[in-house]
């Protein structure tokens, strides 16, 4: 049992930390939990910059639903970055609904968004607490850019991209591989999940901000589709993302494809060992810390109706810090007030987007949204 309001699993990993340095930003006891108690050491104390006046703890748990439930009583809120949360995720939710924890996680994991959503989320809704998984720059970020259009009445396609600068991180290179061999993707139109062609491969979009055309991929679907599912002001969400570097982007299902073949007719657990084998073979070292004049972001969303059109764009830096912020903020929330909407529900539905993203704002990681409108 914790005597810290927050607990952060899988606080080694590079999101893990930056979630550690701004909860020590907003003054939030936490602890920084993991199945290996030396990596968590080493992390917060060379990782997290200012962990000397944080009031956390470091503890090793098992993975399993009864070391975590006893870890996360007492806590109100866990954040959990141990991905693929479709084989990870499950024990930690569940502990979380036995120890009466809001949960947070950063994924982008449609099929796991929609077990969340299916499985959990009504427990979680009788139980007065928030299941809110996929915040993090890469979902929320957009969804932030697709609610500003949303407040002009009358639209009801979102057509969202979502492209950053750098490289995945060792953890995000697994979700890319785990995703696109274990489960498909999908987008929404009119109201049902649609999945895309496989063997579509690259996308050509033209982005706001660069002459260039850019690469883009559906990868795995993203979250946008299952947080609108059951809105009734949107009925087709279709979303896209990438990396700016091109020659990163032109590699990636090659090496999917190489996965997928090698690990056909594999079981389930011979799969995971063989997709992890392969992800550390094209990213198996934390990088380095941001640099805001490369790692920058950038979130396009258009907006349309039979009669209605809008155009939301938000530039922004550091994606990876603009996730760890997010969580930060939104524990910090959590242990003030209740989420405008308990069991499943995104980032924005569980806290206002104007409010998320004047929190990006306020810490200098996004611009001000460029909003078109034409109605």
């Amino acid at each position: 049992m914790t005597t810290k309001p927050v607990v952060v699993y899988g606080a080694s990993g590079y999101t893990g930390r930056l979630i550690c340095e701004y909860l020590r930003e907003y003054n939030v006891p936490f602890i920084a939990a993991g199945r290996d108690g030396d990596k968590l050491n080493a992390a917060m104390s060379s990782n997290v910059a200012g962990i000397e006046t944080a009031d956390h703890e470091v503890v090793e748990v098992t993975h399993d639903l009864a070391s975590l439930t006893e870890l996360f009583r007492g806590a109100s809120v866990v954040c959990n970055t141990v991905g693929p949360f479709s084989k990870w995720g499950p024990e930690v939710v569940e502990a979380c609904l036995a120890a009466g924890a809001h949960y947070l996680d950063t994924t982008g994991e449609q099929d796991w968004l929609i077990t969340c959503d299916e499985k959990y989320g009504a427990d979680f809704e009788a139980a007065g607490l928030l299941l809110a998984p996929s915040i993090a720059q890469m979902y929320t970020t957009g969804e932030i850019a697709a609610e500003v259009c949303l407040e002009t009445p009358g639209l009801d396609t979102l057509d969202i991209a979502v492209f950053w600068g750098g490289s995945p991180t060792i953890a995000s290179t697994q979700t890319i591989l785990f995703n696109a061999a274990l489960s498909g993707a999908h987008y929404l139109e009119q109201n049902r999940y649609v999945p895309f062609d496989p063997e579509a491969g690259h996308y050509q979009l033209a982005i706001p901000g660069q002459h260039e055309l850019a690469l883009a991929l559906p990868w795995g679907g993203t979250s946008h589709p299952v947080w609108y599912a059951r809105d009734p002001r949107v009925a087709n969400v279709k979303a896209l993302g990438g990396v700016f570097n091109k020659a990163l982007m032109l590699g990636v299902p090659q090496i999917v494809a190489a996965a997928i073949e090698a690990t056909a007719g594999m079981e389930a657990d011979e799969k995971y060992a063989a997709l992890a084998a392969t992800a550390a073979q094209v990213m198996n070292v934390m990088p380095p810390r941001e640099n805001p004049r490369v790692n920058r972001s950038m979130d396009s969303v258009y907006a349309s109706g039979p009669l209605g059109r809008a155009h939301c764009v938000i530039h922004g830096n550091q994606n990876y810090k603009q996730t760890g912020l997010l969580q930060a903020y939104a524990a910090y929330s959590l242990l003030q007030q209740p989420p405008r909407r308990a069991g499943f529900a995104s980032g924005c539905q569980a806290f206002g987007h104007r409010e998320l993203l004047g929190v990006l704002r306020s810490f200098g990681l996004v611009m001000e949204p460029h909003l078109t409108v034409s109605a």
